[in-house]
């Protein structure tokens, strides 16, 4: 009974790592090609691989073996660095700035001081 509920947290560890991996592949096949040259990080095709290789890793792979660990490590890394490195250049994240506002610009218009 014990080691049916060890190895059930195991599975879904296992899918929560994959649909982490996939949902960073995603988010990088969406971005624009232009952004990663901006942002001064690796190509948009070497990322879609690395996390290709990342999320098919962690879906077929034992949890107990290193490959998930370093696919791991590739999303942590997309995640951390590159993608914070894309919105903010490509002007995304929360409330943007689609309008065309400053960095001074508050919710309801400019800071007054």
């Amino acid at each position: 009974m014990l080691i049916t509920g060890f190895f059930g947290v195991l599975a879904l560890l296992s899918w929560g790592l994959f649909l982490f991996a996939l949902f960073a592949f995603i988010d990088s096949a969406i971005r624009r090609e232009d952004a990663y040259r901006a942002a001064d990080k690796k190509t948009k095709p070497f990322w879609l691989i690395v996390l290709g290789l990342a999320a098919v890793v962690m879906k077929f792979f034992s949890i107990f073996s290193f490959l998930p660990v370093i696919g791991l490590i590739a999303v942590i890394v997309y995640m951390v660095d590159v993608r914070p490195a894309l919105k903010q250049v490509s002007g995304g994240g929360r409330g943007g700035r689609r309008g065309g506002g400053s960095s001074s610009d508050g919710p309801y218009g400019p800071f007054s001081r």
